[in-house]
């Protein structure tokens, strides 16, 4: 398919068979567009029950399942439309389909605007009288006890119809940036280890950070940020707007910040969130001395930024063929349970994966889908241990989206980002374990240790000090500072000094990372891989140390979805998020792998 040229193909020149089959939602547009038309009138229909809900419970009833009813058409529509959208950025009819669906969630989020406000507006004896007397309200009990949950964070109907109707407005800044990120910016050529001239890509600079050759290494960095860095004024702006959008949100539902915002629907307090950041500043040793390692390793005199992706192992050279890890994650799954197996088999053999970058497609990878189709995952695939690891990771994403539509109505089916990251990262912990296991050759099993202690370098702690990052620049906004390109990199690159420590230069291009993160534009979200990643790492020991009972425990959670409050969801897994424990059991693994390392490098 041409996965190994220095030109990245058209989508058109990649065979049916690495593409995932969206036919699955919709066979065809024509039939996107009827429902289209269909939720229209849905949504037409549903303003009849506006100011009766309080009457009877059977309104409340038949507008609720309207609700459920539309905001399920909503979610296919809008899940099949972005993402024939991320197949080629530059495709302008799917473009046009994907604005449109952006435009239809405002327009549907504005209809039926009224309900919760009504909702609330229907006093707690009622409402406790209308789940009594009307049993298929029951349904809905958890659905009103999170909204009484939110009264103080609710307006009046026309306050909620005018914030419903500034949502593709709020969304603005997010599009701009991946326009610029995804469909506008070209990266130069560079000279590959061969000297051949080969197109940068987001999706091959990884490969090159991970490149033996340092040149080829400084030339990717180089060539990446002096990019982004054209544009640096015009991304702060994109993100200092984001940053405004969420400020405006959380004022204008009386929240205190605009972390509190985001994290209030999933119930999690701000102690999870600090003790994070607390837990990794108390241990920052043990990343300075990861840091220490790697220079010694790499024998050099000054460790660059450029220099944090390759392999500290020389002599190694692993490529895994998408076969290949399909495979190695299947056998390393295992431990899962047959029936785990059988429905990974179906879902790496039944059109769920997109597997290979082809120009204009969405850098990155995702695992995404809709209620009434099987989940979907998109890769860029580049035969790496590292994009090994990232199939294992979204399918977890797959299996756990999997396993709660099947067992959940769909009203409780789409789980919390707080546990999001958890079936993913289970799934990664679980791969490195077995390939430890596996391997006998000391080399491969320092190499190995090396990307684990990697992964959790960028997952615990690059996360972590995004999630720092996002704190400050939204605290700083809200105290009315400008979030100008200056103020942004001079914080990013006080962090890095923090985090990475002495034995590092910290570039200057690196001060301007930040410009290139698309999680910055989905406010404090990347905590929770931090959060997740630990909460995965208990949870995935225990498997291998306890077997049945602990994974039983684990399937259970896979598929709860959205069932009750992710941090209880989590208790009944098997690790408690709410104390500084969860994070610090992680740190003991890194720990123990960096005593590992050293042990193996010494007999060498």
């Amino acid at each position: 398919m041409g996965e190994n040229n220095t030109k990245i193909p058209k989508r058109s020149e990649i065979s049916s068979e690495y593409k995932w089959k969206l036919e699955h939602i919709y066979a065809d547009n024509d039939l996107w567009e009827n429902d289209f038309k269909r939720i229209i009138t849905m949504s037409s229909e549903i303003s009849k029950f506006k100011n009766t809900l309080s009457k009877i419970s059977k309104n409340l009833l038949d507008c609720l399942n309207l609700n459920t009813d539309i905001q399920r058409l909503l979610e296919k529509l809008y899940v099949y439309a972005q993402m024939k959208s991320h197949e080629d950025t530059t495709n302008s009819y799917y473009q046009s389909l994907a604005g449109r669906s952006d435009s239809l969630l405002s327009e549907i989020s504005s209809s039926v605007s009224f309900i919760t406000p009504e909702i609330l507006s229907i006093s707690n004896e009622v409402l406790e009288r209308f789940l009594i007397e009307n049993k298929d309200l029951q349904l809905y009990k958890k659905y009103l006890n999170e909204i009484v949950r939110s009264k103080a964070h609710v307006l009046s109907q026309e306050e909620e119809q005018l914030l419903s109707m500034s949502l593709e407005v709020a969304n603005s800044p997010s599009n701009i940036f991946n326009m610029i990120n995804n469909a506008d910016m070209k990266f130069p050529y560079i000279k590959d280890e061969n000297q051949n001239d080969v197109e940068l890509t987001k999706g091959r600079y990884i490969s090159f950070m991970e490149s033996s050759d340092r040149r080829v290494r400084k030339d990717a960095f180089d060539a990446l940020y002096s990019t982004y860095k054209k544009q640096i004024n015009t991304i702060a702006a994109t993100l200092s707007a984001n940053v405004k959008s969420d400020i405006f949100n959380s004022k204008a539902r009386k929240y205190p910040s605009a972390r509190e915002a985001s994290l209030f629907p999933d119930n999690i307090p701000d102690s999870v969130y600090d003790n994070l950041i607390d837990v990794i500043n108390n241990n920052m040793p043990l990343m300075h001395r990861y840091v220490s390692i790697r220079k010694k390793m790499l024998g050099l005199n000054e460790l660059h930024m450029y220099d944090l992706y390759t392999p500290i192992v020389q002599g190694v050279d692993i490529k895994i063929p998408f076969t290949e890890a399909v495979n190695t994650v299947k056998e390393a799954l295992s431990v899962l349970g047959p029936d785990y197996i059988k429905d990974l088999n179906h879902g790496f053999s039944s059109g769920w994966i997109d597997i290979y970058e082809n120009e204009g497609k969405r850098s990155g990878a995702y695992s995404w889908g809709c209620y009434d189709s099987h989940p979907y995952v998109l890769l860029n695939y580049t035969n790496t241990l590292n994009d090994m690891f990232t199939l294992a990771h979204e399918m977890g994403h797959a299996m756990h989206s999997f396993y709660s539509n099947k067992n959940q109505p769909y009203l409780y089916s789409g789980y919390k980002i707080f546990v999001a990251e958890v079936a993913s990262t289970f799934n990664e912990s679980i791969l490195m374990m077995y390939l430890l296991k596996k391997t006998t050759d000391k080399k491969q099993k320092m190499y190995l240790i090396n990307h684990y202690l990697e992964s959790f370098r960028g997952t615990v702690f690059r996360q972590t000090m995004f999630a720092e990052f996002e704190k400050i620049i939204h605290e700083k906004s809200e105290a009315s500072e400008s979030l100008t390109a200056e103020l942004l990199s001079s914080i990013y690159h006080e962090l890095n000094v923090k985090y990475y420590g002495p034995d590092i230069i910290v570039d200057d291009y690196i001060d301007i990372e930040w410009a290139r993160i698309p999680h910055f534009y989905q406010n404090f979200y990347v905590y929770k891989y931090a959060t997740g990643f630990s909460a995965a790492t208990s949870l995935s020991n225990q498997v291998l140390k306890y077997g049945e009972p602990a994974l039983n425990k684990y399937l259970n959670f896979l598929k709860s979805g959205d069932s009750d409050y992710p941090i209880e969801l989590l208790k009944n897994a098997g690790v408690d998020m709410t104390v500084p424990s969860a994070v610090q059991d992680g740190l003991k693994v890194f720990e123990y792998l960096l005593n590992e390392f050293e042990t193996l490098s010494s007999d060498l």
